[in-house]
């Protein structure tokens, strides 16, 4: 019952009368995420695809090949019998709700009692309640923040840990099961998978411990291989946001972890004078915090440092919860108490770390109630003569006019302002459902930053455009508020439309010259100088050789607005000229000209006709490797991150097809799954033989 309560506490914290209403969750990352799973429920899943591409964000970016199914697959069955927005609020809280059972069941399989695992796993399930971080995972603040794969992603890797365990305490050796949720764990997040493989590999020296953990490396890899080979494969397109790493004692030791760190101490002492197996759980309290310093020395940026230590912050609560646990049944014993003077006892330690960890609750009801209201519930009221609150503004009537207003024009991209005071209508991200709202709107910028090769030209674009913009990725040349460069640089991604948010950018928009198509305040809508997604080239373009990677050559090219119609491309046929420098912007015109019509740029899909035959035509559409043309040579990896093919036929499709990564990865998964089918039938054979 105290695990149930500690479950309950959790949902309560969460604003449960929010989660039931059928609207559009906001907050953070979150408000952006909602479009991620409708786009899986409505195009994805009927084409067959899990993962696929979508034109939502950045001129198109891969979806799920580095971002995780698994929740969002749950969010699109829910969607089936419940509305989508209470689908998804309840999926992003299951993480919380079933951390203090995983942890249970995680001490149980370490061979503590039942009454001090009932204290591990509420003290394990009350970590979700530190509130001195917000991105980290884990936690309340982290999940409403957006990170609420992680929390899914933590409760199955204790789960998966603890049937190893099992496994291993009995003697029963490998099984099926673990290997399974360990699929699960990573089909829910990577660094969590990553974590917990690095605190098995203790087990491997115990008995059966070979066979037993390798056994569920290779079937949690085999099940899950359809998503994680196409990662691993396309790894080198993901960009780099450059994250700076962070080194201090602050960090690792937060002011409300350090009581429990004291009892956790005790705990391992406790439990190594036992001769409990808890070697991973004293693996999960070293990597973290060693990978954290380990990190910030090597300059690694590419994975944010402190993203290790919710684990540490974990293990140091389920560990203190092991001391109290272990300490309230001796004092029962020492009172001579039977079994239920133990049980007592051990349900009122659990009532005390529930209760530890709500004291310091200050912000969670408050965020929540921001998500779950959605974006339909932001409305500011204020405080009449008569004592009365009266609607002062509507700021989701605000947020649907100017959607409607989109609407209402032809289709094509839209580029708007970043500013943080836009998280008035629930988030500072609220425009990037542009898409999710008008069909053919999709916005330049999106959510998963490292998932698109045109991130960091976006965020340069940004800034250009905007009187206070974010500038995320590090290490970037941005200009500052310029829009002969910002409409030059928007051009080339095909942009039509841009929506100013404050009165400076509004009146740097309107002084040079930009067209005023639509205004609902604050808002106001022009009309971008007209271009085609499909452009045919003026010259032959380059193709790089310099000692730098392509990346930062094209970074240096865009920089040089002057020479843009001048393209740089990663590849191309051997009479391409080639440089080294790109400075060099002199190329060879082409021999011939045409033009196009007929474009069409689909999520899968994109064609056009021309009548330039053999002119390298500029694509429009971020590049990946899974697009192949029919019609023309190509594409080739274009600056800044498009794709450029050379038509060898009139008409041209472009489509974005399965490689080997995914084909190898689909029949690892089926050939995993068949393997597995077999072996339950053998162990079934067997089971009746014997019997007989």
């Amino acid at each position: 019952m105290v695990l149930v309560l500690a479950g309950a506490v959790a949902f309560g914290y969460m604003r449960p009368d929010q989660i039931l209403i059928a609207n559009t969750p906001t907050g953070g990352d979150m408000g952006a995420h909602v479009l991620l799973p409708a786009y899986l429920r409505d195009v994805l899943l009927p084409s067959g695809r899990i993962l696929g591409w979508s034109m939502d964000w950045y001129a198109g970016f891969p979806v799920y090949y580095f971002y995780f199914p698994l929740p969002a697959l749950v969010i699109v069955l829910l969607d089936l019998i419940i509305p989508y927005g209470v689908a998804f609020k309840l999926v992003t809280v299951a993480g919380l709700v079933a951390l203090p059972f995983a942890s249970y069941y995680l001490a149980r399989s370490f061979g503590f009692s039942k009454p001090i695992s009932l204290v591990a796993g509420v003290a394990g399930g009350s970590y979700i309640f530190m509130e001195s971080f917000s991105i980290l995972g884990g936690n309340t603040l982290s999940t409403l923040a957006g990170e609420y794969s992680f929390s899914w992603s933590l409760a199955l890797s204790l789960v998966y840990l603890g049937m190893l365990l099992r496994n291993l305490n009995s003697g029963r050796g490998f099984s099926v099961g673990p290997g399974v949720v360990l699929a699960l764990t990573a089909l829910c997040h990577i660094i969590t998978t990553m974590l917990i493989l690095i605190a098995t590999l203790p087990l491997l020296l115990r008995r059966k411990g070979v066979s037993t953990v390798i056994g569920s490396w290779f079937v949690g890899f085999g099940l899950a291989a359809f998503w994680a080979v196409p990662l691993v494969a396309r790894q080198g397109l993901m960009t780099d946001m450059g994250w700076q790493p962070i080194r201090g004692i602050r960090s690792v030791f937060p002011r409300e972890i350090i009581p429990l760190a004291v009892l956790a101490a005790a705990g391992v002492v406790w439990a190594v004078a036992r001769r409990y197996p808890i070697g991973p759980a004293l693996a999960m309290l070293v990597i973290p915090v060693a990978g954290y310093y380990f990190l910030y020395e090597i300059e690694y940026r590419r994975l944010y440092n402190v993203r290790l230590l919710p684990y540490w912050y974990y293990f140091i609560h389920l560990l203190a919860g092991v001391a109290a646990g272990a300490a309230v049944v001796a004092a029962a014993r020492r009172l001579r108490g039977g079994e239920g003077m133990r049980w007592l006892a051990a349900g009122a330690a659990g009532i005390f770390f529930i209760v530890g960890g709500i004291v310091g609750v200050q912000k969670t009801p408050s965020w929540a109630k921001w998500n779950y209201e959605g974006y339909e519930g932001k409305q500011e009221f204020a405080l009449a003569s008569d004592g009365t609150w009266v609607l002062h503004t509507d700021r989701w009537a605000e947020y649907q006019s100017l959607m409607e207003e989109l609407d209402a024009l032809p289709a094509g991209r839209v580029m708007w302002e970043a500013n943080n005071d836009m998280g008035r209508y629930g988030t500072p991200m609220a425009l990037m459902l542009t898409g999710y709202w008008s069909e053919g709107h999709p916005s330049m910028e999106g959510l998963l930053f490292e998932s698109s090769l045109t991130t960091p030209f976006h965020f340069l674009n940004a800034s250009e455009v905007s009187q206070r913009p974010s500038n995320p990725v590090a290490g970037l040349n941005y200009r500052g508020l310029n829009f002969e460069r910002g409409v030059t640089h928007l051009g080339v991604y095909g942009v039509s439309y841009y929506v100013s948010f404050t009165e400076t950018a509004r009146l740097a928009a309107e002084e040079y010259g930009l067209e005023m198509i639509a205004e609902t305040e604050p808002f106001t809508i022009f009309a971008l100088p007209e271009t085609s997604m499909v452009e045919v080239g003026a010259f032959i373009p380059a193709v790089w050789e310099g000692d730098s990677g392509f990346l930062d050559a094209s970074l240096e090219w865009y920089d040089n607005v002057h020479s843009l119609d001048r393209w740089l491309v990663r590849d191309g046929p051997d009479d391409w000229p080639r440089i080294d420098d790109v400075a060099v912007t002199a190329r060879p015109r082409v021999s011939a000209s045409g033009s196009v019509s007929n474009v069409v740029v689909d999520d899968h899909q994109i064609e056009f006709d021309t009548t330039a035959i053999g002119v390298p035509h500029l694509v429009k559409v971020s590049y990946f490797p899974n697009w192949k043309a029919d019609g023309a040579d190509g594409p080739y990896r274009a600056a800044p991150s498009l794709m450029v093919v050379v038509p060898t036929e009139g008409h041209v499709v472009i489509s974005f097809q399965d490689t080997w990564a995914e084909t190898g990865g689909k029949w690892l998964t089926a050939i995993t799954l068949l393997g597995l089918i077999a072996l339950a039938v053998r162990w079934r054979l067997r089971r009746r033989y014997a019997a007989v």
